[in-house]
């Protein structure tokens, strides 16, 4: 394999500004003729349910599906996967949960409230989702991690059903990620995919039932109907490649820093892998390392076209720069492989997720360090944080006026109400005035 020369910018250089919004530059348009086709298939499921969907299902999955209760995999088939699987696999299952569940109960939201001085109490309270529907890829994009990263969060929030979708061409199940649905508590799994099954959990059919959020990645196709039917339930976010910035002080072995760019490059040809160093001997020390790792991977093509097309080399004069760098990109993961990542870390205003230290890999997160994996993309992490147990809760306002409290309030509200032309609020509240 010839080597290749991925691209290096400076923030020395007059054009840095321009050059780095180019390379961040994802393109989002929306594709009308998909677009088009997702709505015929969300009106198609909204008003022919279980017949729209087995339709969608036997000719996008070649299948042979008659009847609807075909759909459900009993739980019976995900407990038999977990049973059968290999022990390391098993072992390795099992720990990523544990890890997943344990960081999950940290993030738990709780009610509160307080009294005011005249009796009035304010406050907050907590409730779980009644349900929530998980799109799982199926075929080859098949994740077992994805499915506890989704599942044990929901489960930890307390949602009332969780509901799997995963597609299965020709029939064809993937064991690991049934026996993670089994590990991590999914109360139902459908084998439906695209379009039709994000259709399916947002309006219900006669058998699948409808569900108060949709979460999981998909394809372009899962996306658009994820977008299209938020408001009528609700969404974890909108996925964009994956990505990875690397920030490194040019004391790690440079083997490392590429592979862990490979780790993110290898998903796809759209992925982007960034580096950032003050040291520019040590990014000509990782380009050689990417040409000479690169013979090894077995998913070369796709890292080389990810690097050629979206990854890039760039020198900062210091790592302050280099953290005002990463801030602008706001990337979905942050390694801070430098000798005092606590400190440059105090720097950090948006990252999806921040992996601390040399020994630190982003692959850890992907699997088993815990945190979840599910993390804003396309510089989102400016406004938006990874998904967890509160994205499954919902908060409601506790007022309960004491009659002093309404006598007090109710001057006000008048007040403002009738300044708003707004009679009624104004009178509503004076009833209770003393």
């Amino acid at each position: 394999m010839p080597e290749f020369t991925i691209k290096k910018l400076s923030t020395q250089s007059p054009g840095f500004s321009q050059q780095l919004q180019q390379l961040l530059a994802w393109d989002e348009t929306d594709d009308l003729d998909i677009q088009q086709r997702v709505l015929a298939i969300l009106a198609d499921v909204r008003k022919n349910g279980d017949k729209a969907v087995i339709n969608y299902t036997n000719r996008f999955d070649h299948r042979t599906i008659s009847n609807a209760s075909e759909l459900e995999l009993p739980k019976a088939i995900l407990k038999a996967a977990w049973k059968n699987l290999p022990v390391e696999q098993a072992n390795a299952l099992q720990t990523a949960a544990e890890r997943i569940r344990a960081y999950a109960e940290h993030q738990k939201i709780e009610s509160w409230q307080y009294v005011e001085a005249n009796g009035t109490v304010l406050g907050q309270k907590i409730t779980p989702l009644d349900s929530v529907g998980l799109y799982v890829p199926g075929g080859k994009a098949a994740y077992p991690s994805s499915v506890l990263m989704n599942a044990i969060p929901a489960k930890v929030a307390g949602v009332g059903e969780l509901i799997m979708v995963v597609p299965t061409p020709h029939g064809e199940t993937n064991e690991l990620v049934l026996a993670a649905a089994y590990l991590a508590g999914v109360d139902k799994v459908f084998s439906i995919g695209g379009a039709q099954a994000v259709a399916a959990l947002a309006y219900g059919t006669q058998t699948i039932p409808a569900v108060a959020k949709i979460v999981g990645p998909g394809n372009i196709y899962v996306a658009t109907a994820k977008k299209l039917v938020f408001g009528q339930v609700g969404i974890d976010m909108i996925a964009g490649p994956s990505e990875i910035l690397i920030i490194c002080d040019g004391k790690t072995n440079p083997d490392w820093i590429a592979m862990d760019m490979f780790s993110q490059a290898e998903h796809d040809e759209n992925a982007q892998a960034i580096l950032i160093s003050d040291d520019a001997n040590f990014l000509a020390a990782v380009e050689q390392s990417i040409n000479k790792l690169l013979l090894e991977m077995e998913r070369a093509d796709i890292i080389k076209a990810s690097l050629a097309a979206r990854g890039a080399f760039i020198k900062v004069e210091h790592l302050d720069q280099a953290a005002d760098v990463a801030n602008r990109i706001a990337p979905e993961h942050l390694e801070l492989s430098v000798a005092d990542p606590e400190a440059l870390c105090d720097k950090i205003r948006h990252a999806g997720a921040i992996f601390l230290g040399r020994y630190t890999a982003e692959a850890l997160g992907d699997y088993c360090a815990g945190p979840n994996h599910v993390l804003p993309t396309s510089s989102t992490a400016r406004f938006s944080s990874p998904l967890g147990v509160y994205d499954f809760q919902k908060r409601s306002s506790l007022i309960n006026c004491s009659a002093a409290g309404a006598a007090m309030l109710g001057q006000t509200a008048s007040i403002l109400a009738r300044g708003e032309s707004l009679t009624a609020h104004a009178r509503s509240a004076e009833y209770r005035i003393n």
